[in-house]
């Protein structure tokens, strides 16, 4: 049996610091990315998962609906709308290149799978920054999304209520859910499912696209606002490999 194919966009970032030591300052710069607790999810099930983080995605997101066919799943986490519409020749050589949110839009028509998960480069994202308003992207999603910072930060803990405890994505998952320190906040459509949500702001919704399926989580798949105490809840692995299950079963 085939594995399932997931890739992953995004998810990574270089923090660079100062450090003052009364006259004398050094600087230094630190890489990490977000996806350890979702990379062990799926590597323990057997998904063929690959992470395409933030600084190669420009390049090496696929360009084409056959180079996006290679997989079954896709997921943008915390990645800007820029990364993908700036491929290098097109910010540095002025060349003509395809427009990847488009792309994306066109492989969902066609029976694709898209994800969007929760972050500051995500949906609006911080100071609107992320920019999936009013493109391509916004239109397959489940939700709309604000022109303006739509982070909602919980530093007392908010959690979810399952609106569908029967649906296929949520069914068996033990309730209640751990607690959640922020979200993105959206508008989920007419036409789609909404399947859990915080206070009046959806979480986890779904929505059918021509032959294909979206899914938005408004959170992170791991800290800051997906805490240690959610990553190892028996029912976030539970959560993320009955989705995939979902998004594939068309």
């Amino acid at each position: 049996m085939t594995a399932m194919r997931v890739m992953l966009a995004g998810e990574s970032w270089v923090s660079s610091s100062t450090h003052l030591k009364g006259w004398d300052f050094f600087s230094s710069t630190v890489y990490e990315t977000g996806v350890g607790h979702l990379q062990q999810v799926m590597d323990k099930a057997g998904v063929d998962f690959t992470h395409l983080p933030g600084h190669l995605a420009a390049t090496d997101f696929p360009l084409t609906i056959e180079g996006l066919n290679r997989y079954d799943v896709i997921i943008l986490s915390d990645l800007g709308a820029n990364t993908l519409l700036l491929h290098p020749d097109t910010w540095l050589r002025g060349k003509t290149m395809p427009n990847r949110l488009r792309l994306l839009a066109d492989w969902v028509a066609q029976g694709g799978a898209l994800v969007m998960c929760g972050g500051y480069y995500s949906f609006a994202g911080i100071y609107g920054g992320a920019k999936y308003y009013r493109t391509p992207i916004e239109a397959v999603l489940p939700v709309s999304i604000h022109t303006f910072d739509d982070r909602v930060e919980a530093p007392e803990g908010v959690h979810a209520e399952i609106v569908l405890p029967d649906h296929p994505i949520v069914a068996g998952i033990p309730t209640p859910w751990p607690a959640l320190l922020g979200f993105n906040e959206l508008v989920v459509k007419d036409d789609a499912t909404l399947i859990a949500r915080v206070g009046d702001h959806p979480l986890l919704a779904t929505r059918n696209h021509g032959q294909g399926r979206t899914l938005i989580w408004a959170s992170d798949i791991g800290p800051h606002w997906c805490p240690e105490p959610f990553v190892t809840w028996e029912g976030y692995s539970r959560l993320w490999l009955q989705a995939l299950t979902w998004l594939t079963d068309k």
